[in-house]
């Protein structure tokens, strides 16, 4: 419970309440928002709309699309550009696991963060959700307070007519300082010490063709041993041409039904951490799971190693 504490948005909520009466309170159809106090929330678009006509928001909103170029084709007012490839790299040849503290520290002073204005991320929506929950999770490891994903992301504000801009927002560099990094985060050794563990789950949310080994980019193809597949865009669906997070009812029963429960420890993995941050997202955040870990080396580092197993085909 130590880290879904820290995760909680009640100073982003009392922010927002102060600027918008009722804010969170009409959530649209086919969107299931946690009640207040509850930690990740999803931000409906027409919410984020009311807070950019309020004198008094007070808001950091980071476009985390995965190019650059369609930021600079248009992109919500306010918004920062950050590609979610600069939250990771090479450590020990493994090239995609997370950075340390003083990059991080560095990379948000520069993009204006602080830990005392709320911020709200947004992807593609339609496609690569993924980024914006990586951001998320980086951001929780830091400790910020209020974090929150744009539910439908870019996809649903354009298809609503919603303002977009091709200006470049003028952004002060802060001092963002969190005092450490301690993301839930999970090493190639505790995914070694978690397989045959009865109370622990590993969850692989890749498609079902890279989890069977009939694709893949990897050394060997295939999943580790036992990992149950979940694939990340099964948290999603359409609503109104837009793709939205289903209500979290249905989000715990497709995860039940594969034998993904809150008793138990989960190890969410992928291919490098993006996929996964989704799963954790969805379990930790919107469901409350307490035992929740992101394993950021994923099949990238597990594959390479030769003398670690791997299963092919559809079943654990």
């Amino acid at each position: 419970m130590k880290r879904i504490s820290r995760f909680i948005l009640v100073p982003f909520l009392a922010t927002a309440a102060a600027c918008t009466p009722g804010l969170w309170a009409n959530p649209p159809s086919g969107v299931d928002m946690p009640p207040l106090g509850i930690p990740g929330l999803l931000i409906p678009t027409d919410e984020l709309a009311r807070l950019y006509t309020s004198r008094d928001s007070n808001v950091s909103v980071i476009d985390a699309r995965n190019d650059y170029t369609l930021y600079l084709a248009g992109h919500i007012p306010r918004a920062v550009y950050l590609n979610v490839e600069e939250l990771r790299a090479a450590d020990l040849g493994v090239p995609n696991k997370v950075l340390g503290l003083p990059s991080y520290t560095a990379l948000f002073s520069r993009l204006g963060i602080t830990a005392d204005r709320p911020v709200v991320i947004y992807s593609a929506g339609e496609t690569r959700d993924n980024d914006a929950t990586y951001l998320a999770w980086i951001l929780e490891g830091l400790g910020h307070p209020s974090v929150a994903l744009l539910d439908g992301g870019f996809g649903k504000w354009t298809l609503e007519n919603r303002p977009v801009t091709r200006r470049y927002p003028a952004i002060v560099p802060t001092a963002f300082a969190p005092p450490s990094f301690t993301p839930a985060r999970a090493t190639l050794e505790d995914v070694k010490a978690a397989l045959g563990a009865r109370d622990v789950v590993v969850v692989d949310a890749r498609n079902t063709d890279q989890y069977a080994g009939r694709a893949g980019a990897q050394l060997r193809r295939g999943h580790i041993p036992g990992a149950i597949n979940h694939f990340w865009q099964d948290d999603l669906t359409k609503v109104d041409f837009a793709t939205v997070w289903k209500p979290r009812d249905e989000l715990r029963t497709s995860y039940a039904a594969r034998g993904i429960t809150p008793d138990k420890t989960v190890i969410a993995y992928c291919n490098g951490g993006l996929e996964s941050s989704h799963v954790y997202f969805a379990l930790h955040t919107l469901l409350g799971f307490p035992r929740v870990r992101v394993y950021d080396g994923s099949f990238t580092e597990w594959s390479e190693k030769v003398e670690l197993p791997v299963t092919t085909g559809d079943q654990p």
